[in-house]
């Protein structure tokens, strides 16, 4: 399974070259646009500056105690081409606690925007996308936390690898030049009053979504391919699933997988594909169907585990491409990875066997790329011989309801979507650290709507997903010793009109977009807090043939995250390519912080 035959090759080539940036969709609904003949209101020659928002990293105030820069690279022509890869070996003489990656970008000219990742090892540190260039030139910067990762930062002679498969020709003539590092950090030479990297909560959009925080895993275990065409999986249809038989440790007493997933070709805006008897019934050649639910699924061998409805990322040359200069989407430089408890089953794992940990993608259609980290802690205070005990006391009967609905007459109707899934698992684990028993309850509720107006020509979506995690751990004699709530909630909407082509092809395109990552954590200690990532676009455009010759928009964020010992705000417009505010915080407000419930789908 995670060897590619040669014809999926070819077929994986074609979508990189042409369905990849051009994501064909109905005639009136194009959703991926390049700025190749854009006349832009920003004449200046020097390369400007895109940027994502984040919670700046804390210990980053020190100076770091060594710098690697491990990697440059310009990808030019990269398509079919495995990754580039060079040998990594931690520093000698370096005290560290902390790591960063940083991924530095830039190119010049006209490109679409174009999916990368980094892997180490064989596990994946970074999923990322490019900014779109233009002739004055583009350059941006992501800096990411990757200490969790520290098991395999301590090794010796592995391999750091980096996929960007591009093209550049006359027409699309934008390389992207890539330099890596990374960069140790040592905490403990660090003032108290200027960080709290211990903190219950990291921040971010990568943040907030495991139910716990953790001490780095002391292995991990890549659920990846070889690295010949890549670490990640392609995913073509539903019924594939892709994925490594693994074996842990005897003495693991937690387990948890982190998935890595991001939308492409027909399915790169999922959200606002219409079933197919849409298209079939209106005659229509567009593959971009199957309707508007997907969620990534996670098995050991023949049982579903979990399951994930991804954050939809939308790339830089998505919906409309001047809403994302300078600011770019939410996720964009740095998609979110998601984390699956699996020490329910770890009664299952511990049996000495190799088992298949795969994963797959409910309903998809080409293509997804999707791949895994297995992160395992491991009871080193036990004697040898050591196994830790472990079995699941009730995995419970887990509900799962989804429902369809379609009304169309033409080109105008409207779809519907609706799913929910609940779930509640006991199991204990018994090491030196006590018998103990974990208690998991999870509610995801999904629901998607979709409208088409005016022979086709207005377009509404509006998508709701929100999931709710409590986390309970019990002593042997029933205690409670730790309670820990997690919900999060992802809503979108966007909205687009289409006039009329003109006689010279050129159509005019409206849209607006409203899209956040919103997240709240509760622990029975008292702590708590809060993550709230919005944005709000709206603009216009006059494209042909998906190339936008010229149009103007306004972009919004709101970024605000509240904690016990750390706040964080920024507030972010831009209009027609420039940079109007940028207010950023970091203090607290006197008031204490408020945890209420979110409102129903």
């Amino acid at each position: 399974m995670s060897v590619l035959p040669p014809p999926l090759i070819a077929i994986l080539i074609f979508f990189l070259t042409f369905i990849a940036p051009f994501s064909f969709s109905l005639p009136e609904h194009h959703s991926h646009f390049t700025k190749h003949t854009l006349h832009h209101n920003n004449t200046s020659s020097q390369p400007q500056q895109y940027f994502e928002i984040t919670h700046p990293l804390p210990f980053t105030k020190l100076p770091p105690s060594c710098t690697y820069h491990i990697l440059k690279h310009n990808f030019s022509n990269t398509i079919g081409l495995p990754p580039v890869s060079t040998t990594y070996s931690p520093p000698t003489n370096c005290s560290w606690t902390h790591v960063a990656l940083q991924f530095n970008a830039s190119s010049k000219g006209v490109q679409y925007e174009r999916i990368a990742a980094v892997w180490l090892g064989g596990a994946e540190l970074l999923r990322t996308s490019t900014a779109q260039p233009n002739d004055g030139g583009v350059y941006w910067t992501v800096t990411k936390d990757v200490t969790k990762y520290s098991s395999i930062l301590v090794k010796q002679n592995i391999s750091l690898s980096v996929m960007l498969e591009n093209m550049v020709n006359d027409i699309y003539t934008g390389a992207y030049n890539v330099n890596i590092s990374f960069l140790y950090y040592d905490v403990k030479k660090m003032d108290p009053n200027d960080m709290v990297v211990d903190s219950p909560i990291k921040m971010g959009v990568n943040d907030l979504r495991s139910t716990e925080y953790e001490k780095p895993a002391d292995l991990i275990i890549p659920i990846s391919r070889n690295g010949s065409e890549g670490f990640w999986f392609l995913v073509l249809n539903e019924s594939e699933l892709h994925g490594k038989r693994v074996t842990i440790p005897k003495n693991t007493y937690k387990a948890v997988i982190e998935i890595y997933v991001s939308s492409h070709g027909y399915d790169q805006f999922w959200y606002s594909n219409p079933p197919d008897s849409y298209f079939q019934m209106n005659n229509l050649t567009t593959k971009r169907g199957h309707g508007a639910y997907r969620e990534v699924l996670v098995n050991i061998d023949e049982n579903l585990v979990g399951s994930v409805v991804p954050f939809p990322v939308i790339f830089t040359g998505g919906i409309n491409p001047l809403y994302w200069e300078p600011l770019v989407s939410i996720g964009a430089f740095d998609l979110p990875s998601y984390d699956i408890d699996l020490t329910p089953y770890l009664g299952l794992l511990l049996d000495g066997q190799a088992h298949f940990l795969g994963l797959g993608v409910n309903d998809s259609i080409p293509f997804w790329l999707v791949d895994a980290n297995l992160h395992l802690w491991v009871d080193n205070n036990c004697t040898l011989p050591c196994q830790v005990q472990a079995n699941a006391l009730d995995l419970g009967t887990p509900k799962f309801k989804i429902e369809r609905k379609s009304s169309f007459l033409g080109l105008d109707g409207s779809f519907e979507v609706e799913l929910k899934r609940e779930s509640e698992i006991s199991s204990w684990v018994n090491s030196t650290a006590g018998n103990l028993t974990t208690i998991t309850k999870r509610e995801l509720k999904f629901r998607n709507k979709i409208y088409f107006y005016l022979n086709g020509t207005e377009k509404h979506i509006k998508q709701k997903v929100k999931e709710e995690i409590e986390v309970e751990v019990l002593s042997d004699s029933g205690s409670t010793i730790s309670k820990t709530k997690v919900k999060r909630k992802f809503p979108l909407t966007i909205t687009t009109k289409t006039l009329p082509a003109k006689e010279n092809g050129t159509s005019l395109i409206q849209s607006d977009l409203d899209h956040e990552w919103k997240e709240k954590k509760k622990s029975d200690g008292g702590s708590s807090s809060t993550l709230t990532n919005r944005q709000q676009c709206n603009g216009w455009m006059v494209v042909q043939d998906r190339n936008v010759l010229y149009g103007g928009a306004t972009t919004q964020q709101t970024y605000s995250y509240s904690g016990e010992a750390d706040c964080y705000s920024r507030v972010v417009s831009a209009v027609n390519g420039k940079l109007m505010n940028d207010t950023a915080n970091s203090l607290c407000a006197a008031a204490p912080l408020k945890y209420g419930s979110f409102s129903a789908l």
